[in-house]
């Protein structure tokens, strides 16, 4: 099994890289999450990896964190939910919000990603609510700042007309430089990033 990989970037698409590891290349799914965290081609990086082997092919995961992949692999312990239906569910969701969706019992919050039914949802909430609850001192969130905090300010600049996905990453890139922000320097500091 293939559980960690280092190497250059040698060509990254939102939902695959190809990384050289000494001199081979690995074609790695990766979802939205992790691809906005790689940095440039031709960049080394090091990314948690799953191998899903089927009867017609092996296909190679890449997480860039350990929370994301030990998320992906509860999503796949759900009976309907393959490793293509994970990809996309972390792509759609971040990973700190999923386990707060899932723990609160969001069934409309989980619903909102593509490719995720009301019935599935529900096995979802029904399936991981407790093993969510064990692992969450393993899940990354923002030091310093409540996850409530951050979604306010994001769904804040939603509603000023902002695309969610790009005032999502503004405050998490203002979080990076000051993670202790009021809620109202937060969205001030991520309105001055989004009008750049």
């Amino acid at each position: 099994m293939i559980g960690f990989l280092t190497g250059k970037i040698i060509s990254k698409k939102p939902t695959k890289i190809l990384l050289d590891v000494n001199g081979v290349g690995y074609l790695i799914n990766i979802s939205i999450n992790t691809f906005d965290k790689l940095s440039d081609e031709r960049e080394t990086i090091s990314l948690y990896t799953y191998l899903s082997v089927k009867e017609d092919a092996l296909d190679l995961y890449g997480f860039f964190t350990a929370a994301e992949k030990e998320m992906f692999e509860l999503l796949i312990s759900i009976s309907g939910i393959g490793p293509k239906l994970a990809q996309s569910i972390l792509s759609g969701i971040q990973i700190d919000e999923l386990r707060q969706a899932i723990s609160e019992e969001n069934v409309s919050r989980v619903i909102a990603v593509p490719g995720i039914g009301r019935k599935t949802a529900e096995r979802l909430m029904i399936e991981l609510r407790d093993k969510v609850e064990k692992l969450s001192e393993t899940f990354e969130s923002q030091p310093g700042v409540s996850f409530g905090v951050r979604s306010d300010a994001v769904a804040a600049l939603a509603n000023l007309g902002y695309n969610q996905k790009a005032a999502d990453k503004a405050v998490r890139n203002v979080l990076q430089l000051n993670p202790s922000a009021s809620i109202e320097e937060l969205i001030k500091e991520a309105l001055g990033e989004l009008n750049r």
